[in-house]
């Protein structure tokens, strides 16, 4: 969040702008797509678990995925995962 608030601070809130730096190239463009569809992946199986399990807690980690990072989603979910683990 830190990089994207420096960049909305210099730039405005110009989501177009953003997405176009995004793709300024192609390694950029890939590194996009990756976590792209790393995220819809995480959220796909956070949201299945979730809702066979009825352990709601973990749906945490989806506003964590995409407001921070899959970085951050992915580890804070399985951390959540792991102390209904240990309860039971």
């Amino acid at each position: 969040m830190y990089y994207f608030i420096g960049w909305f601070s210099e730039n405005g809130l110009d989501l177009g702008a953003m997405i176009d730096a995004w793709h300024a190239n192609q390694a950029s463009s890939g590194l996009v797509w990756d976590l792209t569809i790393a995220a819809i992946a995480l959220t796909v199986w956070i949201i299945a678990e979730t809702f066979g399990t009825k352990r709601w807690r973990g749906l945490w980690a989806i506003p964590a995925t995409f407001c921070i990072g899959v970085s951050c989603g992915l580890p804070l979910y399985l951390f959540l995962r792991g102390i209904r683990r240990r309860a039971e």
